[in-house]
């Protein structure tokens, strides 16, 4: 059993393992009778359905457990929570605003602990990207992502996963919202722009996020002018020619993404959603000691 806090916590063979684990129709019930502690300081729609559906479809049970009700750093520490959670749980999820609160969790107890989102990473997000990704391109030799926006944990997490498998990946940000280049160093094959026409030129996929993410609204007038030559348009999609587009969600229309993409043909974002699910199931199986 291990934890899964970043995809550069994993191996490269790690990695193909959960995917080919997230595609197995033969997992079985390694949950069975067994619960696992979902906990939600910050709240979601895809990512506790996904989670929960993956638990049931493994025969486990999800416990879903709000901030309101369990006060991390409030009423109790992360490493006190985690510990008792470990007393009745098999794996301890957690969707949070501090990628600390995780590593005390993990500290604390020899219990898995699953990142379902933190400042610092989105894990499984990046998972079900590049499960799309692979479906739709039919492996991930000569593959470039574009990713139009913030270097925010969505686009960290993607950017360890590709550097990981080969697949080249090219950042557009405005002046001040990129990767550091200490960070960037360490990611082979992930370039930095800040021309999104060059950026989009020769990829088969174009991926962007909103660009103000929960607990940043007192920077959303800043967000906005600085990012307001980077929506996803119809247009950019042309200059990419052919390519697929790609959102964590939610989304919001005629902002980060136009309408019509989004909604068009190009658009995967419902695949991406429904990965989402398969990938929880294939990272908790992996998780609890499943291999491919």
């Amino acid at each position: 059993m291990t934890n899964l806090l970043t995809i550069a916590d994993l191996s490269r063979d790690d990695l193909l393992a959960i995917l080919a684990l997230s595609e197995s129709s033969g997992l079985g019930r390694p949950l069975a009778d067994q619960g696992v502690a979902l906990v939600f300081e910050k709240p979601s729609a895809r990512t506790r359905n996904a989670t929960e559906m993956a638990v049931v479809q493994l025969g486990g049970h999800p416990i879903v457990m709000r901030q309101d009700e369990i006060g991390i750093g409030r009423r109790e520490t992360p490493g006190d929570i985690a510990r008792t959670l470990a007393c009745y749980h098999a794996v301890i999820a957690a969707r949070v605003f501090d990628h600390a609160i995780l590593e005390a969790m993990a500290a604390a107890t020899p219990t898995p602990i699953l990142n379902l989102l933190s400042n610092r990473a989105h894990p499984l997000q990046a998972l079900a990207d590049i499960l799309t990704v692979r479906q739709l391109h039919g492996s991930f030799r000569d593959v470039r992502i574009a990713y139009v926006g913030d270097a925010n944990n969505v686009a960290r997490s993607l950017a360890e996963a590709c550097a990981k498998l080969g697949i080249a990946m090219t950042l557009a940000s405005p002046d001040g919202y990129g990767f550091a280049a200490d960070e960037l160093a360490s990611l082979p094959g992930v370039t930095q722009l800040s021309d999104p026409y060059e950026a989009v030129d020769g990829a088969q996929f174009v991926y962007t996020d909103v660009w103000v993410s929960m607990g940043q609204d007192d920077e959303s007038a800043t967000r906005q002018a600085a990012f307001a030559d980077y929506a996803v348009t119809a247009d950019l999609m042309a200059h990419a020619d052919g390519a697929h587009f790609l959102h964590c969600l939610p989304a919001i229309r005629n902002s980060e993404v136009a309408a019509d993409v989004i909604d068009g043909p190009a658009s995967a974002v419902w695949r991406q959603a429904e990965n989402r699910m398969h990938t929880a199931r294939g990272a908790l199986a992996w998780m609890v000691g499943i291999r491919p």
